[in-house]
């Protein structure tokens, strides 16, 4: 199975996990899926008053400088982690 199948089915698994991971590691998820699909976050930081936004946009701007691939991975092994558990 290809990377990109791999991290398909990654995707489709973290919405059904057996419990729902606690906040620091939803941001986590968030920022390997966005790094692994979209890339580096070129995008504004959301203002003050959004707090989730601002949240989202820092735990993606983290990963700046990482390749697709290796966010992909990363993304398929903590999915594999929190599946286990």
């Amino acid at each position: 199975m290809s990377l990109q199948d791999q991290f398909e089915s990654a995707l489709k698994d973290s919405k059904n996990l057996p419990e729902r991971p606690d906040n620091m590691t939803l941001l986590k998820m968030y920022a390997l899926f966005k790094q692994g699909s979209t890339g580096d976050n070129t995008g504004d930081r959301p203002g003050m008053t959004d707090f989730v936004g601002r949240a989202k946009f820092d735990a993606w701007m983290e990963l700046k400088g990482t390749s697709k691939e290796a966010a992909m991975q990363e993304y398929i092994d903590l999915i594999n982690e929190l599946k286990d558990e």
